[in-house]
C-alpha cells in the first residue's frame, strides 16, 4: 500500500479493522462448514455471503431451516434480525448518501462493524467516511473468504457438533446482545421474548416460536411511553 492510499492518520482504523476481520473470517468458516455439513449445496452459502453480507441474519436463517422451520420461516427470521440496520442507516447514512450508486453500495455494506467504526470517529466526517468504507470492504473480503474455506472444510465434517460449530450462531447473537442487556428495558424485552418462545415451542412448528419472541419488545412499550412523558 502506498502512503497516499493509506494516510498515517488512518492507519489505526485499518489496523483495528484488519484485526477484527480475523474473527469475522473464523465465523465465516463456521457458517460455510455448518451449511455444507447440513447438506446445502456449496453455492448456497457462498451466494448468501456474497449477495446478502449479513452474518447474523444468515446464521438466523440457517438455524431455523436446519431445525425444520422451512425456508419461509428462515427468511422471516433473517429479515427480523436484519431490521436492526434501519437505525444504523439513520445514524451513518449521510456518509454514503450522495450519488445513486454510493447509496446502493453503502446500504449493502452497512453492517455492525462498519457502523461502529464510523460512529467512533465522532464529528470528523472525513475520518468517519474512511472508517466506514475501509471497515466494510475489509469485512466483506474476510467474511466471503471465510465462507469459501468453510464450504470446503464442511465436506470433511460429517457432524458439525463434533467441533461445536453449531454453537457459532447463538454465540454470535449473545456477543451482539450481551452489552445491551445492561439497559433495563432491553433486558425485560429479552426475558419476555425468551419466555414467549419457550412457552409456544411445544405447540407451534419449529421456527415460529423464535419469530414470536419479537413480542418481547412490547413489554417495554408502556414503560417507554411513561419515560418520554417524564422527560
Amino acid at each position: 500500500m502506498s502512503p497516499r492510499f493509506l494516510p498515517e492518520r488512518d492507519r489505526d482504523v485499518y489496523r483495528d479493522a484488519i484485526a477484527m476481520s480475523i474473527g469475522i473470517c473464523i465465523v465465516g468458516v463456521s457458517f460455510g462448514a455448518i451449511a455444507t455439513a447440513a447438506g446445502f449445496p456449496w453455492w448456497i452459502p457462498v451466494a448468501m455471503s456474497a449477495l446478502t453480507f449479513a452474518a447474523t441474519s444468515q446464521f438466523a436463517m440457517l438455524a431455523v431451516v436446519m431445525a425444520g422451520g422451512g425456508v419461509l420461516a428462515g427468511l422471516a427470521a433473517g429479515v427480523l434480525v436484519h431490521l436492526r440496520h434501519i437505525p444504523y442507516g439513520l445514524a451513518v447514512g449521510d456518509l454514503y448518501w450522495g450519488r445513486w450508486w454510493t447509496r446502493m453500495l453503502g446500504t449493502f455494506m452497512l453492517i455492525d462493524q462498519s457502523t461502529a467504526f464510523a460512529l467512533a470517529a465522532g464529528h470528523d466526517r472525513r475520518r468517519a467516511k474512511t472508517a466506514y468504507w475501509a471497515t466494510a470492504v475489509i469485512m466483506f473480503i474476510a467474511w466471503n473468504v471465510g465462507t469459501v474455506i468453510g464450504v470446503f472444510a464442511g465436506g470433511f465434517v460429517p457432524d458439525p457438533d463434533v467441533f461445536g460449530l453449531d454453537a457459532a450462531f447463538p454465540a454470535l447473537l449473545l456477543a451482539l446482545v450481551f452489552p445491551a442487556l445492561k439497559d433495563r428495558d432491553t433486558l425485560m424485552a429479552v426475558l419476555v421474548g425468551s419466555a414467549v418462545a419457550l412457552a409456544t415451542a411445544p405447540f407451534l412448528p419449529t421456527g415460529v416460536p423464535v419469530l414470536l419472541a419479537i413480542l418481547g419488545v412490547f413489554a417495554t412499550w408502556p414503560r417507554g411511553k411513561r419515560r418520554e412523558a417524564a422527560e
